[in-house]
């Protein structure tokens, strides 16, 4: 069930949303215990975000508070998004939109990690990449594309070649030397990407597709997979198992949870 600030949201809350995608969301995977890796970045992001996309502030707290009235009764691991939006918002006029409203959902999260996937590369970048909006048609009409042509998801490049990210996870790859290497470019700051940032070496530098192609292993994250490998980048096997990817794995889950 969706629940909109305490209530459960009507259509015709939803209804404004649907029509514009006007908002911004964050995604956090709780563990068993209720706790959250990286629970402070996902509310930096939301502040962050919704200064750019509403110009306001959140109340995190507040937020933390939903969150956990929301997952009363939930057994096991799940994963939480929080969107906010103006429930308000009309096309002609977004400008209006300045009283966003907390929107909390919940699912069953599966087991870590996710079985490897294979990626189509296809030209796209994200419209305002740095933020995580609900401005999903792009992204989902590759993964789309993707998945009609038999793999599970997209591979962004943009303009020269370079990659970026994935449909809706960061990617990064092992090179020859087993270090650890970030795309540079326009890119959404996963909370995975950073908390593994934060704990491990590794180098940012621009990637072409076919300089991603000829790496070793490559791999996604985001909060629901953790650290996902991919076994192949369109017709190019990489491998699915490396020392490196072990210990980027083990890692991020032995990341601290935090309360809410």
């Amino acid at each position: 069930m969706a629940k909109l600030n305490e209530q459960p949201a009507t259509a015709a809350d939803l209804l404004p949303l649907a029509l514009t995608s006007y908002g911004h969301f964050t995604s956090m995977r709780v563990d068993a215990d209720r706790r959250i890796r990286g629970l402070a970045l996902h509310m930096e992001r939301l502040v962050r975000d919704s200064t750019i996309v509403f110009g306001t502030a959140v109340d995190t707290g507040r937020v933390r508070d939903l969150v956990a009235s929301a997952l009363d009764g939930r057994e096991g691991p799940c994963v939480v998004r929080v969107t906010h939006f103006d429930p308000t918002v009309d096309m002609g006029h977004p400008d209006k939109a300045t009283e966003p409203q907390i929107m909390v959902t919940v699912r069953s999260a599966g087991e870590l990690p996710p079985p490897p996937l294979a990626a189509l590369s296809v030209q796209y970048e994200r419209d305002l990449p740095q933020v995580k909006h609900c401005g999903l048609f792009g992204a989902l009409h590759a993964r789309r594309a993707a998945q009609l042509k038999g793999f599970d998801d997209a591979l962004f490049f943009g303009p020269g070649n370079y990659v970026s990210e994935g449909g809706t996870w960061n990617v990064g790859f092992i090179d020859e030397a087993g270090t650890v290497v970030w795309p540079d470019g326009p890119v959404l700051p996963g909370v995975t990407a950073a908390l593994l940032q934060e704990r491990t070496e590794y180098k940012i530098a621009p990637i072409t597709l076919d300089e991603a192609k000829a790496m070793p292993v490559a791999f996604a994250t985001n909060t629901s997979i953790g650290v996902r490998a991919l076994s192949a980048i369109d017709s190019t096997p990489m491998a699915i198992e490396h020392p490196v990817l072990v210990n980027l794995r083990e890692t991020y889950l032995s990341v601290p949870g935090e309360e809410l």
